[in-house]
């Protein structure tokens, strides 16, 4: 879902009942893994971990980076890995430790689509979050 809350909490609150404690793990998990110095923020109706304009400089549309984003959409939870898209390799990575594990792997470009907790890997999305810190993103994206 697209929402217009304006705090996380706001979000959390407004997630259908039987999906808020799936997202909420989610983002316990985004929390514990994301390296320093990305922020977080209701950006695009979702909850996003960005680049600060102060780190990243000027960026095409004048908005942060965004490296990650959870959102409850309509069918699934959906969890934007912007840094799978961008360092090559980790893609890969997430996609063998899904394939090892016998869980379905459904990610578009930088979209993993999931509908329970359980159904993703999580040490294998840790290590995807973990993996970029902001200045390599900040490289990466300038390509």
């Amino acid at each position: 879902m697209q929402s217009d809350a304006p705090t996380v909490d706001a979000y959390l609150n407004a997630v259908a009942e039987d999906r808020r404690e799936e997202v909420r793990q989610v983002l316990s998990l985004v929390r514990a893994h994301l390296p320093e110095g990305y922020e977080e923020a209701m950006s695009w109706g979702m909850i996003c971990w960005e680049v600060p304009l102060a780190l990243s400089g000027k960026t095409y549309n004048g908005k942060p980076l965004m490296y990650a984003a959870l959102a409850s959409q309509k069918r699934h939870i959906a969890l934007y890995l912007c840094g799978a898209n961008c360092i090559p390799g980790l893609k890969g990575d997430l996609r063998a430790a899904f394939a090892e594990s016998g869980k379905k792997f459904d990610m578009g470009a930088a979209c993993l689509r999931f509908r329970r907790f359980a159904d993703i890997v999580p040490e294998a999305v840790a290590a995807t979050l973990s993996a970029v810190p902001v200045t390599r993103f900040v490289a990466a994206s300038k390509r």
